[in-house]
């Protein structure tokens, strides 16, 4: 989850929590002309053997279709209000789900993997594995929750990171993540559950973080690979060697995290690509263009990028745009 929830207790955050960001483009780098300029005419070589495409399904979420084979990760779609962006923040909202919207956006999902377990990234699980019968990858809190929900056990495979799963034509790499940290060096909803909870969690709070994970994707023998985070912190030697082609790197809200960006990029060895994630204000449709988490430095993060990894490509997600296996947009 965005660390702006804890800031809503802070009435200086508060206050720039009323703020509102302008829309962004598709795939629109917000950077001053020359280094635009520079990330644009970087090289990048990016296999696309597999027939991929990637949709940003706002949040940390993604759609990923291999050869017809659907992927998604964090699908968080029907992004109801909590206050979390007016300056109200309510921890007692109740947990709700809009079929028709999930529907629009998922396809037929095959694989359903979850970084942790707060509602921006669960809610719309349950729903997505009873109405597909889809195999959700998660951890164990992840797990438990889904069976409380009515899930069938039998369709959830806990993870820890470090596995390497084969799933027939495409390859997924869990890594051990960490959740991201606000200025207080806290974040919402902490907590693990090692047994079902007692109670069916019907609002945002009964929803803890449970561990986060980190994953990649891979299509094909050749590629393209993408590199999925849940949340804005990481485990260095977890993610060491990985060597992504996409990079979909989760914007933080604060600078808790020593140096995360130029160590994150350098641990994943420089990537041909590098998506911002998780900037968004995320109570707002999907049907309308991405919005600004006024809690976070986007232009300061895509500058740091672009700084300590200057040949990577750097694009600015849009929720209506669909992207190949490179990022670039498909007509």
């Amino acid at each position: 989850m965005s660390d702006t929830a804890d800031t809503q207790r802070d009435p200086v955050l508060g206050r720039r929590s009323l703020l509102r960001g302008a829309a962004l483009g598709a795939a629109t780098p917000l950077l001053p002309a020359a280094t635009a300029t520079a990330t644009a005419t970087a090289s990048t070589s990016i296999s696309t053997s597999a027939s991929a495409s990637l949709r940003w399904l706002g949040t940390s979420g993604w759609r990923i279709d291999v050869d017809g084979r659907t992927v998604v990760f964090d699908p968080y779609l029907t992004r109801f209000k909590t206050g979390l962006f007016d300056g109200a923040f309510r921890a007692d909202t109740e947990l709700s789900t809009d079929p028709e919207v999930v529907q629009e956006h998922i396809g037929d999902p095959e694989l359903v993997l979850v970084s942790h377990s707060h509602w921006d990234h669960l809610a719309d699980v349950p729903y997505i594995a009873k109405s597909t019968g889809a195999r959700v990858v998660g951890t164990e809190t992840t797990y438990h929750l889904l069976v409380a929900f009515g899930v069938d056990p039998g369709q959830i495979s806990v993870v820890k990171g470090g596995e390497v799963l084969d799933f027939g034509g495409i390859t997924v790499e869990v890594a051990a993540g960490l959740h991201s940290r606000n200025k207080k060096y806290a974040y919402f909803a902490p907590g693990t559950l090692n047994t079902p909870p007692t109670a069916l969690p019907r609002t945002i709070a009964e929803l803890p973080e449970g561990d986060t994970l980190a994953f990649q994707v891979t299509a094909g023998n050749g590629g393209p690979s993408a590199f999925l985070m849940g949340a804005s912190d990481f485990s260095e030697r977890a993610v060491q060697g990985l060597r992504p082609d996409l990079a979909m790197v989760a914007v933080p809200s604060s600078t808790a995290t020593h140096r995360y960006v130029p160590r994150l990029l350098r641990a994943l060895g420089g990537p041909g690509v590098v998506v911002p994630v998780h900037w968004d204000n995320f109570e707002e449709p999907l049907s309308e263009p991405p919005r600004r988490d006024p809690s976070m430095d986007l232009d300061g993060f895509l500058a740091q990028v672009h700084r300590e990894s200057p040949a990577s490509r750097i694009v600015v997600p849009d929720y209506r745009t669909v992207y190949g296996g490179d990022m670039r947009p498909r007509s």
